[in-house]
């Protein structure tokens, strides 16, 4: 994957107009630098949402460039549908199975959308179908939004996780359900991804042995070999690594959009969690890892 040669020129003079405790100053920064570099593709600042934690030190620190702007997720979404399985389980609305277990892992390491409409059925106990009667449909739509119930009541507000991933669908009930226009589609903003993968990294997401099984299913290899152009370890955050970092991320992308949600800890013990969504730029593998690049430029020295 090419990375332009004139990020690592840029690196000095992006450390230069940021100083050590403005982390925002240094994010909008990034994004004024690769929305240049990106000029010639029409890349907009606008078309960047981003969210930063610092969670190095006592004190999380946190930035974000339109960090409260809703956008279709795509299968990052499915973070949420984890976390509220482990939920589930904990409060004993549905069994620890074999078969969930399989269902979470296909969902969170190789994307499926066949197991994330599983959990989601599982957890809210709506199943696929043709279109039903009016009251039928209304007691259904209340069972599916249950998830967003769940989340509402933990405070999260402006994101909308109901629906499931589609590669053709949806069809039948879940047409109705999404809307003639899309309006009831899935929504997340990167302040809300960043939240919850912090609280899965920190521990506090359910508890800390829930939380360590989630982020577990969330490691990521970015130096072992791969042929996969869409590699979740290699063709998002993991491409803009330095040697010896680590990470774990989910990432989601469509015709639309293209994402990452990244746990990354740095060799020189930083530890950071960078949420990247971009809209209109869905087939450019080069703008993510340009960003995650810049934004690590000040923080890996």
């Amino acid at each position: 994957m090419k990375v332009y040669l004139s990020i690592f020129l840029m690196t000095a003079t992006l450390a230069a107009d940021s100083s050590p405790d403005n982390l925002a100053q240094h994010l909008e920064n990034v994004i004024t630098h690769t929305v240049s570099e990106f000029s010639r593709k029409n890349l907009k600042s606008g078309e960047i949402a981003a969210t930063l934690y610092d969670l190095t030190g006592e004190t999380i620190q946190k930035a974000s460039h339109r960090g409260d702007v809703r956008i279709y997720p795509a299968s990052v979404v499915k973070l949420f549908y984890l976390e509220s399985a482990h939920r589930w389980m904990e409060d004993s609305k549905i069994p620890d199975t074999a078969e969930l277990r399989r269902a979470m892992r296909d969902m969170i390491v190789d994307s499926s959308n066949d197991a994330t409409h599983y959990i989601i059925d599982l957890i809210t106990g709506t199943t696929a179908g043709p279109e039903l009667p009016a009251i039928e449909m209304t007691l259904w739509e209340d069972k599916r939004n249950a998830i967003n119930r769940y989340f509402q009541s933990r405070g999260y507000t402006n994101i909308n996780v109901n629906q499931k991933p589609w590669g053709d669908g949806p069809y039948g009930r879940e047409r109705v359900f999404v809307g003639e226009r899309s309006t009831n589609r899935n929504a997340l903003t990167t302040d809300a991804t960043a939240r919850l993968l912090s609280e899965i990294v920190l521990g506090t997401a359910i508890s800390k042995k829930r939380s360590a099984e989630m982020l577990e299913l969330l490691r990521r290899d970015p130096f072992a070999p791969s042929t996969d152009p869409d590699d979740q370890a290699h063709a998002f955050s993991g491409s803009a690594l330095p040697a010896g970092a680590k990470l774990w991320s989910k990432a989601g992308w469509t015709s639309e959009t293209r994402h990452d949600a990244a746990y990354i800890e740095l060799p020189n013990g930083k530890k950071l969690i960078l949420v990247i969504f971009t809209v209109n730029h869905a087939n450019d593998r080069e703008i993510i890892p340009v960003l995650v690049k810049n934004i690590l430029s000040r923080l890996e020295s």
